[in-house]
């Protein structure tokens, strides 16, 4: 019943909120505050025009889309296997969590962006600025998700283990990583929405290319509507990212599902 609610609310709303914005914009008529068809019209001419061959991606597309896409998915995917094997190590190791613990929640506090302009100093500009900015801001929630889910296993499992003579290596990849894996893809989730952030203020600083670049471009030539164009596009991003990681983490957490609801 509630699927068929929320693809019914997905029928409607979404056209009486284009309407609405439509409507009120050109009514206000807002500098700043474009109608969609105007901004829907030049993110087609912008990004989509382009031959069939190429995806219907246009040579900005090309130019800009394709590298921050490449970067957002190098610098969470390699921060996201760092973390989540540092967060187990941590986990099941009391002495590694209690010698490293001050340090997680030193710099887990502060706001990612501030160090940016530190990043630059160490990296230089370019792709090496971005991915480090990208790995730092993704990094804690995966690493402290993954802690809390390795520390806090059932002990029964382990127990279980030590009975039944069951190396390590099998413990960690048949008990604690399964067990571990709700609290790993919920940090895995927040650390997509991170990674979209950090990717686009990295690239408004020192960078020559990507969507955050563009959109200080347009920005510096006081043009509206394309900064709006990377606005929507980085929505529709974060929203297909989302959905595509929900469906993936359903997938993998199908066993856990199941359980919650037998119990």
């Amino acid at each position: 019943m509630k699927t068929i609610v929320s693809r019914i609310a997905w029928l409607w709303i979404l056209p009486v909120v284009l309407v609405a914005w439509e409507v009120s914009t050109r009514a206000a008529q807002a500098v700043y505050f474009p109608p969609p068809s105007v901004i829907l019209a030049r993110l087609h001419e912008l990004w989509f025009s382009g031959p069939a061959a190429h995806v219907f991606l246009t040579d900005e597309a090309a130019h800009h889309l394709l590298p921050s896409l490449g970067r957002l998915v190098a610098g969470w995917a390699g921060a996201c296997l760092v973390a989540i094997a540092a967060g187990v190590a941590l986990g099941r190791s009391a002495v590694l969590y209690d010698v490293f613990s001050p340090l997680i929640h030193f710099f887990r506090s502060v706001p990612p962006p501030l160090l940016i302009p530190i990043f630059m100093t160490m990296t230089g500009i370019g792709t090496p600025l971005q991915l480090t900015a990208i790995v730092f801001g993704v990094s804690w929630p995966v690493l402290l998700n993954s802690l809390d889910g390795a520390r806090y296993v059932d002990r029964q499992y382990l127990e279980t283990c030590e009975v039944f003579g069951i190396s390590r290596f099998r413990r960690l990849t048949r008990v604690i990583l399964p067990a571990a894996s709700p609290k790993i893809f919920a940090g895995l989730r927040i650390s997509v929405a991170l990674a979209l952030i950090m990717m686009i203020l990295s690239e408004f600083i020192g960078s020559t290319e990507g969507i955050g670049y563009r959109m200080l471009v347009a920005q510096s030539e006081l043009d509206v509507p394309t900064m709006w164009t990377a606005i929507v596009l980085l929505g529709i991003l974060g929203f297909v990212l989302n959905a595509a990681f929900l469906r993936f983490e359903r997938h993998v957490l199908t066993w856990h599902r199941g359980a919650r609801k037998t119990d």
